[in-house]
Order: structure tokens, then sequence, then C-alpha cells
């Protein structure tokens, strides 16, 4: 918490612990949106370094990586996760499909809609245009594809260079 307090100042640290309260009790304030940004930004930058510092194909990201891998295959098993296309992933017909998946695990995953940052290419690292924000489960579907598809390997090759 001290951490934090320096990083962002007394009001933004309290608002950095409401964070994870029920976001339609909130109004836009600018250190709720601060505490969330930065909690993202953590989230994204240990998420690469772990990629980058084991195999990914070993990683479980929740205890859930088999049912989530499991429907993401049967739903989108021909989603183009490589590189995507965030016009196509934001499209009001993808995201109402997302919006059933993310749901069936409202009980299983905390924090199933929190939002989370996503790399759009996977060969590339977290930077604005290469970052858009997604629900955590559908973050997780997708890096768990990609963790068991490879297509987060490099990234450990780069630092094992």
């Amino acid at each position: 918490m001290a951490d934090l307090i320096e990083e962002l100042g007394i009001e933004g640290a309290i608002a950095a612990s409401s964070v994870s309260t029920d976001a339609s009790k909130y109004e836009n304030d600018a250190n709720v949106e601060q505490a969330w940004a930065v909690n993202c930004f953590r989230q994204a930058e240990t998420y690469f370094k772990l990629i980058s510092a084991v195999d990914p194909s070993g990683l479980r990201l929740t205890s859930q990586d088999e049912q989530i891998y499991s429907e993401y295959t049967t739903r989108f098993g021909e989603l183009k996760i490589d590189n995507i296309n965030e016009s196509e992933l934001k499209s009001n017909d993808s995201k109402a499909k997302w919006r059933e998946f993310c749901n069936l695990f409202e009980k299983s995953v905390e924090d199933f809609n929190f939002g989370t940052l996503l790399r759009l290419n996977s060969s590339k690292d977290y930077t604005e245009e290469n970052t858009t924000i997604v629900p955590r489960v559908q973050f997780y579907a997708i890096e768990i594809a990609r963790n068991r598809r490879g297509l987060n390997d490099c990234h450990r090759k780069k630092t094992d260079a």
C-alpha cells in the first residue's frame, strides 16, 4: 500500500482500494480511473514478464483453464488470435457472442468482467497501438489459446538469447 500511496498520492490510493468494488456504484472519478489504469497496467506488465520468463504452454492462468479453453474452442475456434482485428473483435455481433461466453464464467472466475488489457498482436509487447480493453475472462480465453498454440513462445526466446 505504501508504494501505491507514493505512486498515486493519498486520494489515488483510496480510489485504488475501491477499484475492485462494483463499478455501477461510481460516477466518473478521475482518481478511480487512474487507479484502474494503474491496476490494469500492472496486471499486463506482470503477465508479459511471466510469458517472457517461463514456457507459456505450461501456464495455468486460472483454476478454470480447461473449461475456458473448451468453451472458447467450441465458440471461437476459428478466430484469428495471432493478430486480432480490433474492429472485428468489437463489432456488435462479436460483442454479443463474447458477452454470452463471458457470462458463463460469472460465478466461477473472479472479476470475470473486469476490464483487462489484451495485446492485439501476440508477437508484440503491450503498447498503446497494440492494446485493447476486454473483459478478464475474454483475455483469459485468448491468452490460454495463444499459450497452448505457441503464439507467445517468441517472447521467451527473446529473453533466452
